[in-house]
Parts: structure tokens; C-alpha cells; sequence
């Protein structure tokens, strides 16, 4: 009699994890006699594998720090722009505007930013020193033309003021602990799933669940070699898919 062998599910990497359950599932979803038999159990295997996948999605990298790196390089590349318009004036032939460049030289010197900084501390120098060119400093900042570099560089740190804050709310809804939850409920799916596919295959023969038997029993001998480093022979050589020490029995929840 064909059986659906066993697996170490949670010694899985989480990407293998939930790709190796999409693919039984997918595989459930298409079979007409588990469409039939089990169709709750793998109704209960979409709801935790789509929870796990979103939990999988919000504990990878956010989406927001690729537009955060692009906006801190626009204002980093800005910032060195408007330094070096006010260097290009230091020694200027007209005294007002050398004047100007010294004084806002010495504004650079007194904020020392510095673009490889924390991110967060250099938005709030930034803020204070932008502020200063816009107020107290602009006579100096439109002497030296130097106004297009201010108000752009205000723009891109601003940019990366909201998207650092997005950022950190969309981080405090994940649930500490949230994809290992949603792991353990897809764990328990697929192996109430693969414990009735096994008793249905001992009731009633296995030849209408042989081609998902074989489906399965293949993806763990693909996983075993591929995921965990194990030793598994294909389906059909002898001890292929009989669990190690490491292995859960499907029933074992």
C-alpha cells in the first residue's frame, strides 16, 4: 500500500517551508478525488499557508528601504553639491561673495555632518541645518545661487524623514512571534491532510491517491536531498522515504 512518507517540516528554512507546503497544497487544490474526500483539510491548509506567506512577506526586508536608500542618496548627493558650491566661492575676486562663502563654510564646519552617519541622526541635523540656510543664513545662500541645492535637498531629507516613519509603522504590526505561529499552524495543517490521505489510501486502496502519494512522497526526497541535507532515495528504491531520527510522523501533531 502507497503511503505519503515523513518529513522535518520545522528544521525547513522559511522560504523552503512555505514554498514545499504551496506546492503540495496546489497540488491538493488540482487532484478531483481530494477535492471530494478532503476538501476542508485543504481549505485549512490555503488559510495557514496564505498567513504564512503574508507573515513571510512583513518579516523580509521592507519595501520602503529601497525607497529610503534612493531618497538618502539624493539628499547626501545634494548636501556634497551645495559644500562644494560654497568651496567654489572661498576665494572668490568679490569680496561679498567670499564673504558669504565663509560664513556659510563655517555653518558646514559647526553642523559636521556627515553623509555615512545614522540614518535618523543625519535627517535631524539636517532639518536644523536646512532650517538655518532658509532663515538666518539665506542672504548668504542667494548671494552664491546656492538656493536650488537647499530647497531640494529640504525635499529628499523630508522624503526620507516619512519613509523612515512608514517604515517603523509598518513594522510594529507584525506580531512578535508571528511567523513562527503561522508556521506551526501550516505544520499542523499538512499533516492532518497527510494523515487522512494515508488512512483514506488504507480504506479504500490507494488507487485513486497513488498520483498524489507519488507527488508528495517525490517533493520530500527532492527536499530531504535538496533542503535538510539528507540521504533519500527516489520513491520505489526500497527505503526511500522511511523517517530518520529527525523525521515527525505525519499523525504526530
Amino acid at each position: 500500500m502507497k503511503e505519503i512518507g515523513t518529513i522535518s517540516l520545522e528544521r525547513m528554512n522559511n522560504g523552503a517551508h512555505y514554498m514545499y507546503l504551496l506546492l503540495i497544497l496546489e497540488k491538493a487544490e488540482a487532484d478531483a478525488t481530494l477535492k471530494t474526500k478532503v476538501s476542508g483539510l485543504t481549505a485549512d491548509l490555503r488559510e495557514a499557508v496564505t498567513k504564512e506567506d503574508e507573515c513571510l512577506k512583513l518579516s523580509q526586508k521592507s519595501l520602503l528601504s529601497d525607497k529610503i536608500q534612493a531618497a538618502d542618496g539624493q539628499r547626501d548627493a545634494l548636501y556634497s553639491g551645495y559644500k562644494k558650491g560654497v568651496d567654489g566661492y572661498a576665494d572668490f575676486p568679490v569680496a561679498a561673495l567670499a564673504e558669504s562663502a565663509k560664513v556659510l563654510a563655517q555653518h558646514i564646519k559647526d553642523y559636521d555632518i556627515d553623509p555615512k552617519m545614522q540614518l535618523d541622526k543625519e535627517t535631524g541635523l539636517l532639518i536644523n541645518f536646512i532650517a538655518d540656510l532658509e532663515g538666518k543664513f539665506a542672504e548668504h545662500v542667494t548671494a552664491l545661487a546656492l538656493t536650488p541645492f537647499v530647497t531640494n535637498m529640504k525635499t529628499a531629507n523630508e522624503a526620507v524623514r516619512s519613509l523612515t516613519a512608514s517604515r517603523t509603522d509598518e513594522r510594529t504590526v507584525v506580531e512578535v512571534g508571528a511567523l513562527k505561529k503561522a508556521r506551526a499552524a501550516s505544520d499542523t495543517a499538512y499533516k492532518n491532510l497527510v494523515k487522512m490521505v494515508n488512512a483514506l489510501a488504507m480504506v479504500e486502496g490507494d488507487a485513486n491517491y497513488a498520483a498524489f502519494i507519488d507527488y508528495v512522497n517525490t517533493e520530500i526526497v527532492h527536499y530531504k536531498r535538496e533542503v535538510l541535507g539528507q540521504t533519500a532515495s527516489k520513491p520505489g528504491e526500497g527505503a526511500d522515504i522511511s523517517p530518520d531520527n529527525n523525521d515527525e510522523r505525519p499523525g504526530e501533531l
